[in-house]
């Protein structure tokens, strides 16, 4: 096992896990090809901390690349409404970019549906 995703997981459960434990954590699983296990991560940290935008558009990504474009797509329309609420636009921005990426790809494959 990658030692930084060992060294996270010891944390886990202690006093020092919290959204950012969490979202660390995901971005590990998600470097080391993981999107699954990236997504329950990154779905922890918006759990202990709804308003983390970073952490919205990042399980959306997560989802995408597991391949569960449904579940992306509502995590980057709550990341974009969170993002919103902060003010932080250019993450914001960026989530509407994914999510519109990903409604089109919807919209293609309803198409080529008989």
């Amino acid at each position: 096992m990658n030692p930084r995703i060992e060294s996270l997981e010891k944390m886990l459960g202690g006093p020092r896990d919290g959204a950012l434990l969490r979202f660390s954590l995901g971005n590990e699983y998600l470097k080391a090809g993981a999107a699954d296990k990236a997504a329950e991560h990154f779905q922890a940290a918006v759990d202990r901390d709804p308003a983390y935008s970073a952490a919205w558009k990042a399980l959306g990504k997560a989802w995408a690349e597991a391949g569960d474009s449904a579940r992306a797509l509502a995590a980057y329309e709550q990341g974009i409404a969170v993002a919103e609420t902060k003010g932080d636009i250019q993450a914001a921005k960026e989530m509407t970019v994914f999510a519109n990426r990903i409604r089109k790809a919807q919209q293609a494959c309803d198409n080529a549906s008989p």
